[in-house]
C-alpha cells in the first residue's frame, strides 16, 4: 500500500509539474508577444501602468491558461510518460505488479484537479476577467466608440415584435417600428421616423408616430409628433460587444440566453460558449487516456515521434472543434451535439488506446 502511494504521489508530482512549468512557459511567450504587439498603442494613449498589469494583463492571463489547457495537458502527459517509459519506469512499475488501470489512478486524479480548476475558473472567474478586459478595451483601444446593430428584428416581450433600420452610439434607432400580436392576430401596428433613449426619465421618445389599432369590425387610425413610453428594452440591448458571451458568469449567461430566445435574436454562439466551458474541461480525461496510452511503450523515434504524435491529435481535436462549431454556427447542428462531438470522437479512440495499452 506504502508502494502505491510512492507511486501515485511520484506520478502526480511529474503531471502537475510538468503541465504548470509548460503552461507558464506558454504564457511568458505570450505575453512577450503581446507586450511587442501593443506597445506603441499603449504608450501613445498614455495608459497608466497600474491599469495595463492589473486590468489588462492580469485578466488575460487566466483566459489564455484556460483556453491553452486541455493543449497542454496532453502535451505533457505525453512528454512525462514518454521519459518514464524510456528509462524503463513503467516496466519497472508494472513488472512489480501494478496493473496498468491502477497506474492509471494517478493520471486521472490529476486530471481531475486540472478539470475541476478549469470548470471553476470558466464557470465564474474568467468571465468577470473578460469584462474587466473588454471594460479595459473600450475606454483605452477603443476611445469609448461601441459598435451598434442595424436591420434590428426584437421580440420584446411576448407578442411584441419591434424593428430599427438602425441604431447608433446616440441611442437613437431609425425607421422605426412596433407591432402587437393577441393570439397570433395583429392588434397594433406603430411606425414612426425614430425612436430616442432619454436618460433622466429613462424613457424612449417616439418622434413623429403613426399608429394603426385594428378591431374586429374597425381600425383606429393616430398621429402625433412625440410619445414618452416604456418598452421592455435599453439601449445596452443594441450595442455590439465584442465576444459578449464570454464576460457573463455561467448562470447570468443562461439567464441572457432565455431573454434572447424570448426576444428572436440568434442565440448559437451564446449556447456554444455555455457548453465549451463544461466540455473543454472533460476533454482532459480523454486527452490523458490517449495521451498515457500512446506514451507508455517505447517505440522507435522516442520522445520526438511522442511529441510529434500528441501535438498531432491536439491539432486535429482543436481542428474538429473547430469545424463542428461552424456547423452549429452555418448550419442546422444544434449547439451541444455540435460543442460535444470532438469529445465523443476522441472518447472512442481513448477506449482503443487504453484497451491496447491495458495488455
Amino acid at each position: 500500500m506504502k508502494y502505491y502511494k510512492i507511486i501515485d504521489f511520484y506520478i502526480t508530482k511529474k503531471f502537475l509539474g510538468t503541465f504548470f512549468y509548460a503552461i507558464a512557459l506558454l504564457l511568458s511567450i505570450v505575453i512577450v508577444f503581446d507586450i511587442s504587439e501593443n506597445l506603441d498603442e499603449f504608450i501613445s494613449k498614455d495608459i497608466p501602468g497600474k491599469d495595463i498589469i492589473f486590468d489588462y494583463y492580469f485578466n488575460f492571463i487566466p483566459y489564455f491558461a484556460n483556453l491553452f489547457s486541455p493543449l497542454f495537458i496532453f502535451i505533457s502527459v505525453i512528454y512525462f510518460t514518454s521519459k518514464m517509459a524510456y528509462n524503463t519506469e513503467i516496466i519497472a512499475i508494472l513488472s512489480s505488479g501494478v496493473s496498468y488501470k491502477r497506474l492509471m489512478r494517478p493520471y486521472f486524479f490529476s486530471a481531475l484537479l486540472l478539470a475541476a480548476l478549469s470548470l471553476f475558473l470558466g464557470h465564474f472567474v474568467i468571465p468577470n476577467a473578460n469584462k474587466v478586459l473588454n471594460d479595459f478595451k473600450w475606454k483605452y483601444i477603443n476611445n469609448g466608440r461601441l459598435i451598434t446593430e442595424r436591420n434590428i428584428h426584437r421580440q420584446i416581450e411576448p407578442g411584441v415584435y419591434i424593428y430599427m433600420q438602425s441604431f447608433n452610439s446616440n441611442n437613437v434607432g431609425f425607421s422605426f417600428t412596433m407591432e402587437r400580436f393577441e393570439d397570433s392576430k395583429l392588434v397594433e401596428k406603430l411606425t414612426a421616423d425614430n425612436i430616442r433613449w432619454n436618460e433622466e426619465s429613462e424613457k424612449w421618445v417616439i418622434n413623429n408616430y403613426w399608429k394603426r389599432i385594428i378591431h374586429d369590425n374597425y381600425e383606429e387610425f393616430e398621429q402625433g409628433y412625440r410619445i414618452d413610453t416604456t418598452l421592455n428594452m435599453v439601449p445596452g440591448d443594441y450595442n455590439v460587444i465584442e465576444n459578449q458571451m464570454e464576460t457573463y458568469p455561467t448562470p447570468t449567461l443562461k439567464q441572457e440566453i432565455r431573454l434572447m430566445k424570448l426576444r428572436g435574436v440568434n442565440y448559437v454562439e451564446w449556447e456554444i460558449e455555455k457548453y465549451k466551458r463544461t466540455a473543454g474541461p472533460f476533454s482532459a480525461f480523454i486527452l490523458t487516456i490517449i495521451g498515457a496510452g500512446l506514451a507508455s511503450r517505447k517505440i522507435k523515434g522516442g520522445i520526438g515521434f511522442h511529441l510529434g504524435l500528441g501535438l498531432l491529435l491536439s491539432f486535429s481535436y482543436i481542428f474538429f472543434m473547430q469545424i463542428s462549431t461552424v456547423f452549429a454556427i452555418n448550419g442546422n447542428m444544434p449547439p451541444l451535439i455540435a460543442v460535444w462531438i470532438p469529445n465523443i470522437i476522441y472518447s472512442i479512440i481513448a477506449f482503443f488506446v487504453f484497451r491496447r495499452a491495458a495488455r
